[in-house]
């Protein structure tokens, strides 16, 4: 047995506001607060549009394929359409009908097939950009498909295509887990992430509130949003107001735009702050994963330590646990209130933690990592780079274990293990991933 399954599930105690309201008025307990957040989303908007990737001369015109695809999608027509209807067709008793946005990214496509095996009517949409490898994002598209998963083609920015799927589809829920992700590309790009984590947010949330019925939305935010705070484990009390990357602030704006939509037209929406998740079919750009193909080529592989030789730690946090979190929100949300664009009544606001609470250092991820590949790693310490990285993570999951019985069961060796047989298995055998 892992150490890991001795840590308590919830490691320090906080109270829990009974008022189902409570996260909103812990928001927003000052015009103050309100203000800073309007002018960072002002800006943020400025940037996008006025120091985009494509005018920038450390960008290539086409560095950001999210907005090259708005110019060039095509979609429509009877068997297009009848695609959509078969994909979204609720097969059990009470199941929903499900918008899975992102659905050929790494959670978005383990939703997608959890949701589809329990008998929901699940229909993806992504946009396949080539943040990182598209082959993968492909080969995800291909396993949803075996599964009966339609995978439309196209962006959350296109307003006319989201707004011709509500019209072909009476949605119940929307699952947007469509993001630029990434905490140290925002230096490169920084527009992208204005482009898919605000505009894209509020594209489909215009489309949302218009649809009638609305339908309720359970969307990705990050425990990236905590920020600089120092407060150990991180609560959904906590305040979020200091953004260490250009990302977090952008997922800190999603949940105040939530805020606006869910007061306004009376939209469901519940926000999921995921804890570092991995396993099989995750993104190349995550630690665990560029290091386990490093490890294989006999490259050295980055250590970072915090300030004072401190240790970087994750609550990193498997896969089929954050699922489990995802399919709970999307049970226990509450209908919309609004019709049309008007709004008939107050509606559920919340926003959760889905973490692990077993935060590992990353230098016991590696130690695990060479026991699993029977490969020395070469590591090259140095101190942790100031690009939006924080030193340590840690999720307090006692909200949503309350509401919907949250609990993760997967420790560290256990779901790295998953993932080593999975990335074998897909990139071939050893000496073949290390050419």
């Amino acid at each position: 047995m892992s150490h890991l399954d001795h840590t308590p599930s919830t490691p320090g105690k906080f109270k829990i506001d009974k008022s189902p309201y409570y996260s909103r008025t812990r928001w927003h307990s000052s015009v103050a607060k309100l203000t800073l957040w309007s002018s960072l989303f002002v800006a943020l908007i400025f940037l996008f549009f006025y120091r985009s990737p494509s005018s920038s001369s450390n960008n290539p015109p086409s560095s950001d394929p999210s907005r090259r695809y708005l110019a060039s999608a095509t979609w429509g027509g009877a068997a297009w359409e009848k695609r959509v209807r078969t994909s979204a067709r609720i097969r059990s008793r009470n199941g929903f009908s499900v918008l899975v946005t992102g659905a050929a990214g790494f959670v978005g496509t383990h939703v997608s097939s959890a949701l589809k095996r329990r008998g929901d009517g699940v229909l993806g949409i992504d946009n396949f950009n080539d943040y990182y490898d598209p082959t993968l994002k492909r080969a995800r598209q291909a396993l949803l498909e075996r599964s009966g998963v339609f995978i439309v083609e196209g962006d959350i920015n296109d307003a006319a295509l989201l707004k011709k799927l509500f019209d072909i589809v009476p949605f119940t829920h929307v699952m947007h887990l469509a993001a630029q992700a990434g905490v140290r590309y925002a230096m490169q790009n920084p527009g992208s992430y204005v482009h898919s984590n605000i505009a894209g947010f509020v594209s489909l949330l215009e489309v949302c509130k218009d649809a009638n019925p609305q339908p309720a939305i359970v969307w990705a935010s990050s425990s990236s949003v905590y920020g600089l705070n120092t407060k150990v484990p991180f609560s959904e009390k906590d305040r979020t107001d200091q953004p260490a990357s250009l990302y977090a602030a952008t997922k800190k704006a999603g949940e105040e735009i939530a805020h606006t939509y869910n007061h306004i037209y009376g939209l469901s929406l519940t926000g999921l702050r995921f804890f570092t998740v991995y396993g099989p079919w995750g993104r190349p750009d995550m630690a665990y994963f560029f290091f386990t193909k490093d490890i294989l080529k006999g490259k050295s592989i980055p250590i970072f330590e915090a300030a004072n030789h401190g240790t970087v730690a994750r609550d990193f946090t498997y896969i089929d646990d954050i699922v489990k979190g995802c399919l709970g929100s999307l049970d226990t949300a509450e209908k919309s209130t609004g019709s049309g664009g008007k709004k008939k009544g107050p509606a559920q606001l919340r926003v959760f933690n889905l973490g692990n609470t077993s935060p590992v250092p990353v230098t016991d991820l590696v130690g695990i990592l060479e026991r699993l590949l029977k490969v020395k790693a070469k590591r090259n310490v140095m101190k942790l780079p100031r690009n939006g990285d924080v030193p340590y993570t840690h999720a307090n999951i006692s909200y949503a274990q309350k509401e919907f019985g949250y609990k993760p069961t997967t420790d560290l060796q256990t779901g790295l293990k998953k993932f080593v047989r999975w990335y074998l298995s897909y990139y071939g055998d050893k000496k073949a991933v290390a050419r």
